[in-house]
């Protein structure tokens, strides 16, 4: 006969074992239930610090298609598009602007787009652009707000920009309709380039107006 101690030791020995097999199991259906989850989330598309833009030097995270609502996605395109154009607007008016230098144009207009393209470019990105992805992404209405006050600001710089008024050294550090021309009836190179530059800040012009109304009545429809 096996002594009463031992009998016990032996039975508490299998409640240790049972015991630590129950935790065991318990610990991988855990394990297994994250992974889950992770993977849920992966799926859906939930952002991620991951930066993705621009493809050739990623320093921003930018996936509409993952990231923002599927009946939000066209309008956050068009914002983008908006982006994008007065960044190509600031970029040829500096083109336009260096033209106009090499013919005989004044030194203090190149300084003058050089500065607008460099602060332009990023503060359009954080002041208006990155507030909409993220109003979008979140449905934040302080976001929204944030947005529409320097969409407006942006937009009555691309009108001011598309007429170049002589107000800052005779307003050709510009390619607006004024400058341009002024500037074709001395230089016809430079003259054409201010014209392209119009064209730009125009379309630019007019593609926020619509861009801003489209987005100004998801905001009431969605509200």
């Amino acid at each position: 006969m096996i002594p009463r101690k031992n009998k016990r030791s032996l039975q508490a020995g299998k409640l240790i074992l049972k015991e630590g097999k129950r935790l065991f199991l318990t610990r991988c259906l855990f394990r297994n239930d994250i992974k889950r989850r992770e993977d849920a989330i992966s799926q859906v598309g939930v952002p991620t610090d991951d930066k993705n833009w621009p493809p050739i030097f990623p320093i921003i995270r930018h996936d509409i298609a993952n990231e923002i609502p599927v009946h939000a996605q066209r309008l956050q395109y068009l914002a983008f598009a908006t982006w994008l154009g007065i960044v190509l607007c600031l970029v040829f008016n500096v083109i336009a602007v260096i033209v106009c230098w090499i013919q005989g144009g004044g030194v203090k207009n190149f300084f003058l787009a050089i500065i607008y393209m460099l602060l332009g470019c990023p503060l359009s990105y954080v002041l208006w652009y990155r507030p909409l992805y993220r109003a979008m992404r979140t449905d934040s209405a302080l976001n929204f707000g944030w947005f529409f006050m320097f969409y407006l600001l942006h937009l009555g710089f691309c009108i001011f920009a598309a007429i170049a008024p002589p107000v800052v050294f005779h307003g050709k550090s510009l390619t607006g309709i004024m400058a341009a021309i002024d500037v074709f009836s001395d230089h016809t190179v430079a003259g054409i380039f201010f014209f392209v530059g119009f064209g730009l800040f125009c379309l630019e012009s007019l593609l926020s107006m619509w861009v801003l109304q489209k987005i100004y009545l998801y905001f009431r429809g969605h509200k």
